[in-house]
């Protein structure tokens, strides 16, 4: 138990920290807390600080939630399900012990703990992201829609021994926490999509006809 505890505060530390304001602070001198967004994730880091940058922190804040979940795979654990440990990464990237418990909006990091729980299952979602990314130019479109995708096929691919053999009721039950977890921190982001007022990408159709271009 003292073992499963310590990584499960090792899961926390590593999701906690801040990718995007430490490579802001440190390589540009920027802190993102005060421009765009004032959000620390992927995408405000690839609208202030670059594409090189965006991708780094995306990577970074995607390994740590995948670090995380193969925990207790690293150290032989197996009373306990991978996806808890996963769960404390997106804990710690959203309320961050390094950022005065604030953080991103938690989308790679459970991109992240997917990746180490189930890979096929992760590569169906980023096929949903990126043709919904592609459509509507919006990340945040992409991130609730992939999001809320997830929640229905966790539900549904069970039943016909697709990807998942049989339900694991606390996988599920974590994924639909941080489901429900992603919306909410998207919620300005919904507000500003009916508004037609949400910043997008220079990219794809942009077919709800946003207006602000980033």
């Amino acid at each position: 138990m003292t073992t499963i505890l310590l990584l499960l505060l090792v899961a926390y530390l590593l999701g906690s920290i801040p990718s995007g304001l430490w490579i802001g602070h440190y390589f540009f001198h920027k802190n993102l807390r005060d421009f765009g967004s004032g959000n620390i994730g992927t995408t405000n880091t690839f609208r202030i600080l670059g594409k090189k940058a965006g991708t780094i922190v995306f990577a970074m804040d995607l390994l740590k939630g995948t670090l995380a979940t193969v925990l207790p795979l690293i150290f032989g654990i197996e009373t306990i399900s991978p996806a808890l440990f996963g769960l404390f990464a997106v804990l710690g990237h959203t309320f961050s012990i390094f950022n005065h418990f604030q953080g991103g909006k938690a989308v790679a990091t459970a991109a992240g703990m997917l990746l180490g729980y189930s890979p096929k299952f992760i590569l169906l979602l980023v096929i949903v992201f990126f043709i919904t990314f592609y459509l509507t130019s919006m990340v945040s479109f992409a991130s609730v829609l992939s999001a809320g995708v997830a929640a229905i096929l966790l539900l549904v691919l069970p039943a016909f021994h697709l990807i998942f053999t049989s339900y694991d009721w606390l996988f599920t039950s974590v994924v639909l926490f941080i489901v429900c977890f992603i919306i909410v921190r998207h919620r300005d982001n919904i507000t500003r999509i009916r508004n037609k007022t949400e910043n997008i990408f220079n990219f794809g159709l942009n077919i709800t006809h946003q207006k602000h271009n980033i």
